[in-house]
């Protein structure tokens, strides 16, 4: 999902109450500085993907992993069993960013990509049309129903597959 709509309080939370392991790419890599440049134009680092993969491999590969990263195309399609796309209204979405610090191009690039549903796009070209799913994320009663549903459907896998 778009930068601010509730990715990683969703992913922290399930990790907690799923005992899966939680990772957000973002920090991995800054940790690492898995980077291979720096945009000027929208003020931050350029992720290097490749030795992203190469990081994540050993862990993706024992499996039980929540991944926090607002693009997807560059992750391996056999990593996932299923992707979760987070919306958010603009409304909401604007004030969450400006509320970040963004602003300008960054902030309306980043409002143009909700509205437009790049992130959405993007995971259905790149995974299993039928393995993502979108998911409201726009207030707390939102937050939790989508604990909910997350959690039955990992409960109904390992049913499935244990």
């Amino acid at each position: 999902g778009t930068p601010g709509v509730g990715k990683t309080t969703l992913g922290k939370e399930l990790a907690s109450r799923t005992g899966m392991t939680y990772i957000n790419v973002g920090d991995m890599a800054k940790e690492g500085e898995l980077y291979e440049g720096f945009d000027e134009e929208y003020d931050c680092p350029i992720l290097d993907e490749d030795r992203v993969i190469d990081e994540l491999e050993d862990k993706m590969r024992e499996g039980g992993v929540i991944v926090d990263y607002h693009g997807c195309d560059f992750f391996p399609e056999r990593w996932f069993h299923i992707v979760f796309v987070l919306r958010t209204e603009n409304s909401f979405l604007y004030d969450r960013l400006e509320s970040r610090g963004y602003r300008g191009k960054k902030l309306q690039d980043n409002i143009q990509c909700e509205i437009f549903q790049t992130l959405y796009e993007e995971a259905m070209l790149s995974y299993r049309e039928e393995i993502v799913h979108q998911l409201p994320s726009n207030t707390p009663e939102d937050l939790e129903r989508n604990l909910e549903q997350i959690t039955q459907w990992i409960e109904q896998w390992m049913k499935d597959n244990n």
